[in-house]
């Protein structure tokens, strides 16, 4: 079974994209049947298994160092950690430095690629921040 188990937040949209891709590909699957092959893949018989073992995901303390996975600006990235201090218990300001730039301009005319983000994240792993689509800013899978 794999140790790394992403949010529950991830594992969803890792579930949206299968779905997204076997409907392109002329095999649509359903939602429930999508969040099963995810939880498959992760190592476990069903999704029910997986969203226990996942749980709430508990306030983490940060390394400089650690290798993190997440979402900046809804663009998936993996990154290690810069600096991380503590704000309050369960709160962190992150810098990330990633591993590949992400794109965080939508827009067709332009790009804004970057390679360091900074942000605070709560015990949940995502910032208070939202976009106009009310997703955090940023968003690290728990581990």
């Amino acid at each position: 079974m794999n140790t790394q188990l992403p949010s529950a937040a991830r594992a969803k949209e890792q579930a949206q994209l299968l779905r997204t891709k076997m409907a392109e590909d002329g095999s649509p699957i359903g939602h429930a049947k999508s969040l099963e092959l995810v939880a498959h893949q992760h190592g476990f018989r069903d999704w029910n298994t997986m969203f226990a073992a996942i749980g709430n995901g508990g306030p983490k303390d940060w390394a400089i160092g650690d290798k993190v996975s997440g979402t900046y600006l809804s663009q998936p990235f993996t990154a290690h950690v810069a600096t991380v201090s503590s704000i309050q218990p369960g709160w962190f300001r992150l810098e990330l430095h990633l591993e590949e730039a992400v794109d965080v301009v939508t827009s067709k005319s332009f790009s804004n690629y970057r390679s360091r983000i900074r942000g605070v994240v709560g015990p949940k792993g995502h910032s208070v921040e939202r976009t106009n689509d009310g997703k955090p800013h940023l968003q690290i899978d728990l581990w």
